[in-house]
């Protein structure tokens, strides 16, 4: 523990992620392939509390798109992240790593409701625990999740892993050649920037309660271990 940067994370995880080369859905392999890496982090002793996304299954602002009530789509989409939470919990357990997935939403049979006081205590026994749906609440994303549920449990860092992309750019790398990355930035210039990293009002939390924030890249096997003993992957973002 001596070598570590971050004693206690908050790992920010794509839906489409999980869903491997198909795009849509759960890959198996995939979701067993993050799940080996995770219990790399979580043999350092670092405590790891995780959020996913649910775009590989339902995302409530295109559901609204298509006609469907706003507040109704989110809920949905919530749904979508406690089934990519139990699964990930599913994977993780099978690799010998105790795991908890708590719920915004209750639904007792499945999943633990989210307690702030017993996810802490989790954390402190050795477990991984799992936040789904959200916030419990439409119109907010599960990157402000990520960042509201970071404050709680007093994370040290936000680790948001990409898919496919190594950092925060200066414009889209796949479009502009001359795009350049970031190495370190901080929560204001992100917001002033309009750099797209996290939605606004996570990015605010984040800055409100000077929590670092690393984007890396989550294709690259090894990089969340990389990132907690504080090699130089992706970009930093910390406070003024």
């Amino acid at each position: 523990m001596a070598n570590v940067k971050y004693k206690r994370v908050l790992l920010k995880l794509s839906g489409e992620a999980l869903a491997g080369s198909n795009g849509f859905g759960i890959d198996p392999t995939t979701v067993n392939a993050i799940a080996a890496q995770i219990k790399d982090v979580y043999a350092l002793g670092i405590e790891i509390a995780i959020v996913v996304g649910g775009g590989n299954l339902w995302r409530g602002e295109a559901g609204a798109k298509m006609g469907m009530e706003r507040a109704q789509a989110d809920y949905v989409g919530m749904l979508g992240t406690t089934m990519n939470a139990l699964a990930l919990q599913d994977a993780l357990e099978s690799n010998g790593v105790p795991t908890r997935v708590q719920t915004a939403i209750e639904m007792r049979q499945v999943a633990e409701p989210y307690v702030r006081r017993k996810a802490v205590r989790h954390l402190e026994k050795g477990r991984i625990v799992i936040f789904g749906a959200g916030t419990g609440s439409p119109y907010f994303s599960t990157d402000t999740t990520a960042a509201l549920r970071a404050a709680e449990i007093n994370a040290d860092a936000i680790l948001m892993a990409k898919n496919g992309v190594d950092g925060v750019y200066s414009d889209d790398p796949r479009k502009n050649a001359d795009a350049t990355m970031f190495k370190t930035l901080t929560h204001r210039d992100i917001i002033d920037r309009d750099l797209k990293v996290m939605d606004s009002t996570a990015s605010t939390l984040a800055m409100d309660n000077d929590i670092n924030l690393v984007i890396f890249n989550m294709n690259t096997s090894g990089n969340i271990r990389r990132v907690v003993l504080g090699e130089d992957v992706g970009t930093t973002v910390e406070a003024e």
